[in-house]
């Protein structure tokens, strides 16, 4: 409950049409509104001849825009500078404030609040067409109206802590950034930063690559009773994450020795060039999942002097990164490949087995230490994605 004066929507804007007729031979900005009162933004540019509607209306900064459709999904904002003169077809309704009354950045604050999202969803429900939205509707949903002196203080005071909040993601990200750099640092240092003459190919402890189907799946990830399909992304990072797999459909045959095992070494065969050849080791999996056929698993061969760990880092090392791109192939810029004689091909340096045990080791104490690390700054992003909502909570109730 707000210590302010509460008002309908209809009290401080209105309905605001500022039709342009729809020519073949002009182009018209469009624009689009983010879910959960993340702003509007700039779509694409249109010629008249591309869509059948008649009028389309032109967008001014401080407007309130909605989508019809998708408020109920906080699909709402007030128009920045960027969107200044893009234009609004019917599905996206546009009110004008009467900033005697309100300022345009109140407004925006609260169309970022959940209590507003709420009052969007409970007056789209039931309607037809989708649950679109009728204007006259959305403009019976209350706001807190506070002096505009005091709405000048509470947003001064808002965007001081989003400063803030900003700031502590930029660092977060910075820490990222430095931690995933100092890896590849030391994997440069224990690894190499370039194959050398001694260096020997992957095929000399490699007696197999395997790699499995890609039947057409269900549009869901497979319950724990249901065989399911890895997809790319379940190595595409560097860790195995099993909860990237699709439902094979019941009645289809498949080939149960694709089945992934506990200690398995899988490389992603395809994916965009930072990505193709990423490669994780299964620490331990559910049943009933399958290999793709964009997903390798590896063989050695019995008498390899290999330690799969390090294996996994040489492969994540610069120098195997860069002749791994360099080896993908594909003219999609958003999915690249590597062939299987191409990964046989790789080079790595010829370390021993005790070099390996030393590589591990060392790696391992810093990859733990990072790790350490980024589950601080995932508690951290936690706490600093929870501070804007119980901020605006407080800023709307009158107790900031």
């Amino acid at each position: 409950m707000s210590r302010w004066p509460v008002v309908p929507l209809s009290a401080v804007v209105s309905p605001v049409d500022r039709s342009v007729p729809v020519l073949a031979g002009t182009a018209y900005r469009t624009i689009g509104v983010r879910w959960w009162g993340e702003g509007a933004y700039e779509r694409i540019t249109i010629d008249g001849s591309q869509t059948a509607a008649k009028t389309l209306s032109v967008v001014r900064q401080g407007d309130l825009i909605i989508n019809k459709i998708w408020v109920r999904h906080g699909s709402v904002a007030v128009a920045g500078e960027k969107v200044d003169g893009c234009a609004a077809s019917g599905e996206f309704p546009t009110f004008q404030s009467d900033e005697n009354r309100m300022l345009p950045r109140w407004l925006h604050w609260i169309c970022r609040t959940k209590g507003f999202w709420s009052a969007c969803a409970d007056l789209s429900r039931g309607t037809s067409g989708k649950n679109r939205i009728r204007p006259e509707r959305f403009l019976t949903i209350t706001i807190p109206l506070p002096p505009v002196d005091e709405q000048r203080r509470v947003v001064a005071r808002i965007e001081a802590i989003q400063s803030r909040v900003d700031e502590g993601r930029a660092l977060r990200r910075q820490a990222e950034r430095s931690s995933v750099a100092l890896i590849s640092s030391a994997r440069a240092a224990l690894v190499g930063v370039a194959p050398g003459a001694d260096w020997v190919p992957l095929r000399s402890v490699l007696a197999e690559i395997e790699n499995g189907k890609s039947p057409q799946c269900l549009a869901r990830a497979a319950n724990e009773d249901e065989w399911g399909v890895l997809k790319v992304g379940a190595v595409s990072f560097g860790q195995f994450d099993q909860r990237e797999n699709k439902a094979l459909p019941g009645g289809l045959g498949f080939n149960a020795a694709h089945e992934v095992r506990n200690g398995d070494f899988l490389v992603c065969r395809a994916n965009t060039a930072e990505l193709v050849g990423a490669c994780a080791i299964i620490p331990s999996t559910r049943p009933k999942l399958l290999l793709s056929d964009k997903t390798f698993r590896f063989h050695f061969l019995p008498d390899a002097e290999i330690i799969p760990e390090w294996l996994d880092h040489t492969l994540k090392s610069p120098a195997l990164r860069a002749q791994i791109e360099r080896a993908a192939s594909g003219t999609s810029p958003t999915m690249k490949n590597i062939s299987k004689e191409k990964v046989m091909s790789l080079l790595m340096p010829p370390h021993s087995r005790s070099r390996q045990v030393q590589v591990v080791a060392e790696l391992g104490r810093l990859d733990r230490g990072v790790g350490t690390m980024k589950r601080l700054q995932g508690a951290t992003a936690a706490e600093l994605d929870a501070m804007l909502p119980a901020i605006l909570d407080r800023a709307f109730r009158g107790d900031l």
